[in-house]
């Protein structure tokens, strides 16, 4: 068995489970009223999809006295996983940590957190939330060689003043002029003040250029605020994006930035630290507590295997057929068995989804078929393992808005609690410094090819490169070419077409284009036992990470309560905070929307456009 990852069970193991996960549960349901009378008695759950959406799914359900199954073909944890990269470890030590992308919690995710403390660890009270430190600073890169080093301490005097500062600091840390500067900030408080009318029924259909009005300002303006600010933390460009999840993003995370250093804002937002990461490879420190806690609850897991297929029978799943799966998660030929489950939770990306909707799926539930309208992009990491630390410590997540292919990184070594060297591959790596790569498309700076083209090497040389260029400059070197030992790139970055075609990606992200929450289902569906909980499903937090799959998750549990009719508490569930003091604000917005008139504040400064 492999550091972290599941191993594939064998052809007679697999049976086993599988017929163990159906045994019973192949009963005619000869009617619909029969059957939603049975349905109602009975506890099985089959969980497809092992990230974070159903294993909280999982967790859920199984504390709530349901038996359930989960089905993963690829890796448990799914994007949020740990990738060790094989044969690295040497002398007693384990292989050197890889990820999809490095792991960030900030502030105003509440129902992960949740979870985390739910996740009993030895010697640890908190139990797997006590893994998660606070970054002490943040950096930004800008065009014009421009930085911003701070501290996460914003404390303003009020919320519109934790707006204008913080973006302020930024246009000038940039150099965008003044005038635009003041455009950005108003623009920012009128989402601010927008009611929930006026988001869902305005700012979602706006993207996020138009709502800047980007094409009209410098290029300074359209890298900081149009597109850098979006690219590099929803990895979707400006002119496709939804006003409303951008805004709501930067919304939430200045709020949390207040919270952390002001009692009253943190007391009634319940958010945490604005920046937290995790002090171990994701794996080690959340992944493998986790589902060793839930086989304890009684979590039966399939690994190697993967929904082929959903049989229906009166307009119900009645079963799944499963198929092998290889190393990637692709299915492959090889036996198949249909597995059966009184309640079915869809927890698979998107484009997993899509291959079930047979016509006979939509013809029980036609709303699926809009999932396929939903778009994807990438956003995929890579690990520098160093053989010393920079020169200058950053103690946080820098983001590069100067970059071509929006980066932003992470110093791994200064949170981890291990020492790397002692601990992993070969002895001489002692840093480990995270990079996610969220724009695969644009041409870089060394081959004037976009990552998506270049090899597996040029695309290490490029990134390199280009984080360099940002913070090194002529006062101090933070990161040389002599500080590197190896590299890992995401696997799911593949080239099936061979060296020199342009690379696939099997893990792709959802980005919420604007309009996308039209097509975006909730965790229930109109057939009676099949759920989602993926980060596709309609959430509070509305973005394609780790905090809206977890929500999905409680989601489909809390469907699967109400359907059964069990007596269980339902999952609790924490949405976004927005302060009191703004609440008549939004009122009164909500009357102007009403009355089809603009948000009080929606007015262009003198001199500026419309």
């Amino acid at each position: 068995m492999s550091d972290t990852d599941p191993t594939p069970r064998s052809r007679r193991e697999f049976i086993r489970v599988a017929t163990s996960a159906g045994a019973g549960l192949g009963l005619a349901l000869s009617t619909p009223t029969r059957a939603a009378a049975l349905l109602q008695t009975r506890r099985t759950v089959l969980v497809l999809g092992g990230g974070i959406g159903g294993l909280t799914a999982a967790h859920e359900l199984a504390q709530r006295g349901f038996q359930v199954t989960v089905v993963e073909p690829k890796a448990l944890g799914g994007k949020a996983r740990s990738i060790p990269v094989a044969g690295t470890g040497t002398g007693g030590r384990a292989n050197l940590p890889g990820e999809h992308g490095f792991r960030f919690f900030p502030g105003f995710y509440k129902n992960i957190p949740d979870t985390m403390r739910r996740i009993p660890v030895s010697g640890q009270d908190g139990g797997v939330f006590d893994h998660l430190v606070d970054a002490k600073q943040e950096v930004l890169t800008m065009p014009n060689g421009g930085q911003l080093w701070y501290l996460p301490s914003l404390n303003p005097d009020g919320f519109n003043e934790g707006f204008t500062s913080l973006i302020t600091a930024m246009g000038i840390a940039a150099k965008v002029p003044a005038n635009e500067i003041e455009y950005f900030v108003r623009k920012m408080l009128v989402f601010v003040t927008s009611s929930d009318q006026r988001r869902f029924g305005q700012w979602e259909y706006v993207s996020w250029s138009e709502f800047t009005n980007s094409d009209n300002f410098s290029p300074t303006y359209q890298t900081v605020f149009g597109s850098g600010l979006t690219k590099s933390l929803v990895a979707a460009k400006g002119a496709v994006a939804s006003a409303r999840t951008v805004a709501l993003m930067g919304e939430a995370f200045i709020y949390a930035l207040m919270a952390q250093n002001n009692p009253a804002v943190a007391a009634e937002s319940g958010y945490g630290s604005a920046d937290r990461l995790l002090d171990l490879p994701t794996n080690e420190a959340w992944i493998n507590p986790w589902v060793t806690h839930l086989k304890s609850l009684g979590v039966t897991f399939i690994s190697g295997r993967r929904a082929q297929s959903l049989v229906m029978r009166n307009g119900r799943i009645d079963g799944v057929v499963l198929q092998p799966t290889n190393a990637a998660g692709q299915g492959i030929t090889g036996a198949t068995a249909t597995v059966h489950a009184d309640w079915y939770v869809g927890a698979m990306p998107v484009e997993q989804m899509t291959r079930l909707l047979s016509s006979t799926v939509l013809q029980a539930a036609p709303q699926l078929a809009r999932l396929r309208h939903l778009k994807t992009d990438w956003m995929n990491g890579i690990q520098y393992f160093l053989n010393k630390p920079p020169s200058v410590p950053i103690r946080g997540h820098v983001a590069f808005l100067d970059t071509p292919w929006a980066l932003t990184s992470i110093d791994q070594g200064l949170f981890w609690r291990r020492d790397i060297a002692k601990s992993y591959g070969n002895g001489r790596a002692r840093d480990i410094y995270s990079v996610d790569i969220s724009d695969w498309f644009t041409p870089g700076i060394l081959y004037g090819k976009p990552a998506a083209d270049c090899t597996p090497e040029q695309i290490a040389r490029e990134t390199w490169a280009q984080m360099k260029r940002s913070l090194n400059s002529k006062q101090k070197t933070i990161l040389s070419d002599d500080m590197l030992e190896s590299y890992f790139l995401d696997p799911a970055i593949t080239w099936p077409q061979g060296a020199g075609k342009r690379a696939a990606n099997s893990e792709p992200l959802l980005i919420n284009t604007a309009g996308s929450l039209d097509d975006r289902p909730r965790a229930t569906t109109q057939i009676p036992n099949l759920f989602l909980a993926s980060d596709y499903v309609r959430t509070n937090v509305d973005l394609a990470t780790m905090e809206g799959a977890n929500e999905a998750g409680r989601e489909a549990t809390n469907a699967i309560l109400t359907r059964s009719g069990s007596s269980k508490a339902p999952a609790p569930i924490q949405g976004l905070y927005h302060p009191a003091a703004l609440e008549p604000t939004r009122k009164a917005d909500a009357v102007l929307y009403a009355a089809g008139q603009p948000n009080a504040l929606d007015i262009a400064p003198s001199g500026l456009p419309l």
